[in-house]
């Protein structure tokens, strides 16, 4: 699994996490790698961070720790089943039809970590600031239907 942030102006730092992902995890990935990258990109903390609705980002002691950095960035309020605002699906999606047309195929851990940290810092600026740009009628067309698909 793959943990990766990005902004208009900038990619955040990409985490290859080798084992489930728990409340505990996603909470060292959280204080380590996005509290200093939300700090660096929104130093006046207007930053707002997007997340799913996966059981860690629910956690108590996440939402705990969101709760006592709120005045450094804001938590966006997510639908409970609306999976077509994220555009970091198509950040992971690219990634996977990179790493597959590569060959050989990654041999071992150190290789894959390699090859994901390879695409993803060589990922277009272009396409993921597409995608923050797209925020808008992501979620005007979520609200049109009503939580239902989209085209995203």
């Amino acid at each position: 699994m793959l943990w990766g942030a990005f902004s208009w102006a900038v990619l955040g730092a990409v985490v290859l996490v080798e084992q489930t992902m728990k409340a505990a995890n996603y909470l060292n990935i959280i204080a380590d790698q996005l509290h200093p990258y939300m700090a660096f990109v929104f130093p006046t903390g207007n930053g707002i961070l997007q997340q799913d609705n996966a059981p860690y980002h629910k956690a108590r002691i996440v939402l705990e720790w969101f709760e006592e950095h709120t005045d450094e960035f804001h938590l966006m309020s997510w639908p409970p089943n609306s999976p077509d605002l994220n555009p970091m699906e198509h950040i992971w999606d690219a990634t996977e039809r990179q790493l597959r047309a590569q060959t050989p195929t990654c041999p071992n851990i150190s290789t894959f970590r390699g090859r994901c940290l390879d695409i993803w810092y060589n990922l277009s600026p272009v396409m993921y600031q597409k995608l923050v740009a797209s925020m808008p009628r992501r979620v005007a067309a979520v609200l049109k239907a009503k939580g239902g698909a989209t085209r995203y």
